[in-house]
C-alpha cells in the first residue's frame, strides 16, 4: 500500500529571549526569516525537525514549537494557515520601538 506524500513542512517557534517568531534554518540555527527555513519534504525529515524542536524547547531557547505545513512558491515558502502567514510577516504592531532604533515613548 502506497502512502500519500508528506506535505512540505517547516519548524517554527518563538524565540525565548524576545518572543520573535523564528524558523529552524538549514544550518541548525533559528532564523527570523521563513525564506531561510529548513524544508522537510519527507517523514524522516519531519521527525528530525520535531526532535530538533524538542531539544531547543528543553534548552530554553524557544517556546511554542510547531511543525507547520507550507507551500513552496517561486517567491519562497508560504504557510497555508493565515496565523502562520501573519507570524512570517512580522509583528503587526510596533511593540518594541527601542529595538527598531527609536526611543521608547513615555506612558
Amino acid at each position: 500500500m502506497k502512502t500519500a506524500p508528506t506535505k512540505t513542512k517547516v519548524l517554527t517557534a518563538n524565540r525565548l529571549s524576545d518572543g520573535i517568531a523564528v524558523w529552524l534554518g538549514a544550518n541548525g540555527e533559528w532564523t527570523a526569516s521563513l525564506k531561510d527555513a529548513l524544508l522537510a519534504r519527507h517523514e524522516d525529515a519531519v521527525a528530525a525537525l520535531e526532535a530538533a524542536g524538542a531539544q531547543a524547547l528543553a534548552d530554553n531557547r524557544v517556546v511554542d514549537v510547531n511543525v507547520i505545513d507550507i507551500e513552496e512558491t517561486p517567491a519562497g515558502p508560504r504557510p497555508y494557515r493565515l496565523r502562520e502567514r501573519i507570524r512570517a510577516a512580522g509583528p503587526t504592531i510596533d511593540y518594541a520601538p527601542a529595538q527598531a532604533g527609536r526611543p521608547a515613548q513615555a506612558a
